[in-house]
């Protein structure tokens, strides 16, 4: 590159950077534009320090060693430096964190310049965390929180995540000759304008690269019923025999449900028709403030009680078998002790897949939610009518900062990357609000009392909720790396049921772990035929099985499908066919509307 070429190259780079700098001055403008909403932030200050004053103890002694370590490092890190700066080897005085992508650029070994800032960044966080690990709180919440809310401060000061101190950034720079940068600019911008206020909402996938109804969520099949909350969708049956017991399925009110319906051979819907099931499936609204009154009853009699009628008085069949999917498996535990408590036993089994009753150990999600931060989440819903799913989005990204939202906004917005097509991505970017009534009274009920495990702890429509009424049979599906719904609460939730359990363990995470195709799968399980009192005792015995645990649902399910009948048209006279699946209410896409 010759002088003519440098100083053009300068020129175009302090023209992308002012414009750079305009447009996060317009976030941070937004973000403190006088709507008090902000003060949710995930990183708050304030809050960070109310709670290190909350019966915080610190070991002098032991801090004074820490920092003397700490000193005694980084003077061995300089020295190091200084030695590989005249030629010498370049070593390292720490070692990199296992699994660690951020540096896996050769400089950050081999150039000095890239090695020191590494080495020293690790070295400062690693005294962070010894400091932030030998403070002793009086409650373990609260510890909790600090240790998460320092990770989440400690990694958003990665060298990783700046133009001018990430090796592959300033490469890409100069090789496109600021181009990158521009582009990211231009990604950068894109997402602000599909971001709610509060929050910039990285887009992990091109989310033009689907269309749901197109090349997601194909399984055909008929909307036959719909109310303000959800409509039901009857899937047409692809074998000419089916199994006379239908399958109800209620998925999370806080996502889309077509995660289980992705393409055909990740799809467990079609899976599922394919093997002779009669299958109904909620699909469930994308509110907005004209919903902010709707109640968690609603969820529970609008939503569940409503699909069990409207499935029973089509097929004509007293018993129906219903799945649940996460916040779907806790409300439909809500449902079939209400159910129970009235004398109806339609549900003749349940399948819940990684479902929380018991929310005293609620993983990394807990942390957002709390007491204290439970009357700001209050305030931002009442002023909207709604929980932005965007938001929720955002929180459940910062669970797995570095994965999932740091690596994204290096790639998209500091290398100017375009995002790679990947539907589970483009699904959990495709977000779902929650109307604000029923989202606070199920914060503040499972989340922060835990009231749920708690005979007559909760009501619906005046009936006690009591999950001991529970004596429906139960398959109950956890998978072991899942940081949303822990798998040892999961267990310890399973247990609060009274009828027989069948409890399995899958391999990978919240969502991997129940994608998992069968025949084949990437993932194994592991089945244990009692339930002991605690889930350390289940595991130790536990046998391994290689493949999906679609398989061993399969053969569990023979009990209770029934026998094969003819199968029938979808819909009834009743219940004509009122649009093709997948439906109106799952195409409500929230940039759409931001955008708008």
């Amino acid at each position: 590159m010759d002088s003519s070429e440098q100083i053009a190259l300068m020129q175009h780079l302090d023209k992308v950077a002012s414009v750079f700098g305009e447009a996060a001055g317009d976030l941070l403008q937004r973000l403190l534009s006088g709507q008090r909403v902000e003060s949710n932030s995930l990183l708050d200050s304030e809050r960070m320090i109310a709670l290190l004053a909350q019966g915080a103890k610190v070991e002098p002694a032991s801090l004074l060693q820490q920092q003397m370590q700490f000193m005694e490092k980084q003077l061995n890190l300089w020295q190091c430096t200084i030695k590989a700066m005249m030629g010498g080897d370049l070593e390292s005085v720490i070692d990199e964190p296992r699994g660690d992508n951020r540096f896996r650029a050769p400089e950050w070994r081999e150039n000095p310049f890239f090695s020191y800032i590494k080495q020293a960044y690790l070295l400062n966080a690693d005294f962070m965390q010894q400091v932030v690990d030998g403070i002793e709180y009086e409650d373990e919440k609260t510890a909790d929180q600090i240790k998460f809310f320092t990770r989440q401060y400690v990694n958003s000061l990665s060298p990783s995540n700046y133009i001018l101190t990430n090796p592959e950034v300033c490469k890409e720079i100069l090789e496109t000759k600021g181009d990158s940068l521009a582009k990211g600019l231009d990604n950068f911008i894109k997402d602000l304008e599909s971001s709610p206020l509060e929050g910039l909402k990285i887009n992990q996938v091109d989310m033009d690269a689907f269309k749901v109804g197109v090349d997601l969520a194909v399984t055909p099949g008929k909307v036959i019923f719909e109310n303000e909350l959800m409509q039901l969708i009857q899937y047409a049956p692809a074998t000419d025999k089916v199994y006379q017991t239908p399958l109800l399925i209620v998925p999370p009110f806080i996502n889309k449900y077509y995660i289980l319906d992705l393409d055909r051979k990740k799809s467990w819907i079609r899976w599922l028709v394919d093997q002779g099931f009669t299958v109904f499936l909620v699909s469930w609204v994308n509110p907005d403030a004209t919903l902010a009154q709707k109640t968690f009853d609603d969820y529970v009699l609008e939503g569940v009680v409503a699909a069990l009628d409207t499935v029973e008085q089509i097929t004509g069949r007293p018993q129906v078998n219903a799945v649940g999917y996460c916040v779907g498996g806790t409300l439909l535990g809500v449902s079939q002790a209400y159910l129970r408590a009235r004398g109806d036993d339609r549900i003749q089994a349940l399948t819940l897949l990684t479902t929380l009753f018991d929310f005293s150990e609620p993983g990394e999600v807990g942390n957002y939610i709390s007491e204290h931060s439970l009357p700001l989440i209050k305030q931002y819903t009442e002023n909207k009518g709604y929980f932005d799913g965007r938001l929720l989005a955002l929180s459940f990204s910062l669970l797995r900062e570095n994965n999932l939202f740091w690596t994204y906004f290096v790639d998209n917005y500091l290398k100017g990357k375009d995002s790679v097509p990947f539907d589970i991505l483009y699904w959990n970017g495709d977000s779902t609000n929650i109307p604000q009534n029923a989202y606070l009274y199920y914060l503040e009920n499972m989340y922060v009392n835990n009231r749920l495990i708690e005979p007559g702890g909760i009501s619906v429509a005046g009936v006690p909720i009591d999950l001991g009424l529970i004596d429906t049979p139960a398959y109950s599906l956890a998978t072991a790396a899942d940081h949303i719904v822990l798998w040892p609460a999961a267990y310890r939730s399973s247990r609060h049921l009274r009828g027989p359990v069948r409890f399995v363990l899958a391999g990978s995470g919240h969502v991997a772990g129940v994608v998992n195709p069968a025949p084949g799968g990437k993932y194994p399980h592991w089945v244990n035929e009692v339930l002991p009192e605690t889930a350390q005792q289940w595991r130790q015995d536990a046998e391994q099985r290689e493949g999906s645990w679609w398989l061993d649902w399969l053969d569990w399910m023979a009990q209770y499908r029934g026998a094969l009948v003819d199968a029938k048209p979808v819909g009834s006279k009743r219940f004509p066919a009122l649009e093709d699946a997948p439906g109106r209410y799952v195409k409500v896409r929230l940039e759409t509307a931001a955008a708008a």
